[in-house]
């Protein structure tokens, strides 16, 4: 665990299942994407389930980890896959995708995370680190960002380094002036504090705590840290 310090400058942030709850997001997503193949693809869903054009999309991209940094390009990689398979040709790729992507940035923020942005921004310099393709500006929330950096964008996922590396390019501060926010143990908590950021845990679930490394702060919702940024400001350098 890092020391305190004052000199904290600019905050990064997780974005699935820190900002908004992932699941039915992914899940509402899932089913856009199914009802435009109902409509355009119709000989793929009339031999698969829903449930069964997930698992088949599931079990390809574990096969397939050198494009785990890139979810995006894995995902119509997938597409083009399943369309050959039913006769059809790489034109339903784009659709398909966009048809899911848009429904997946779709999302509804937690009260407390819109609020804790609302608070922060002026206050900080922010920034979002994500594994995912969810779109800040297409979301709506871009403004609050002074930069995004998504795993696809630097060529590798969290937990590796790099993509820690490039937001502290991004945010030109040392790496103990930023706090990184987020709710996994692994990918965010222990990547980020491995590089010298500050460390905050958003444990919504009431999780235990498995790791040898703690996180410098633990809170329950994103309107717990507001209190906690003005508690290290208090702190000696």
């Amino acid at each position: 665990m890092t020391e305190p310090t004052a000199d904290i400058r600019c905050i990064t942030f997780d974005l699935d299942d820190t900002l908004w709850d992932c699941m039915p997001v992914i899940e509402a997503a899932e089913r856009e994407a199914y009802a435009w193949m109902v409509e355009h693809s119709p000989r793929i869903t009339e031999q698969m389930t829903l449930s069964e054009v997930i698992t088949e999309r599931q079990v390809y991209m574990a096969a397939h980890p050198e494009l785990h940094h890139d979810i995006t390009a894995l995902r119509k990689q997938w597409i083009g896959h399943l369309a050959a398979r039913f006769g059809y040709g790489p034109e339903i790729v784009e659709p398909c995708f966009h048809a899911f992507w848009h429904a997946r940035n779709r999302v509804e923020l937690f009260e407390e995370a819109r609020a804790a942005l609302d608070t922060l921004h002026g206050a900080y310099k922010l920034g979002s680190i994500t594994n995912g393709n969810a779109d800040v500006h297409y979301i709506g929330i871009g403004h609050y960002f002074d930069f995004a950096i998504t795993a696809a964008g630097v060529g590798a996922a969290k937990p590796d380094p790099r993509i820690f590396r490039a937001a502290i390019d991004a945010a030109g501060l040392r790496p103990e002036q930023i706090v990184h926010v987020g709710d996994d143990p692994l990918r965010d908590v222990i990547a980020a504090s491995e590089l010298g950021l500050r460390t905050v845990w958003v444990n919504m679930g009431d999780a235990e705590w498995g790791e040898k490394r703690m996180p410098d702060h633990t809170i329950t919702h994103l309107g717990e840290l507001w209190p906690v940024l003005q508690a290290w400001r208090g702190s000696p350098v």
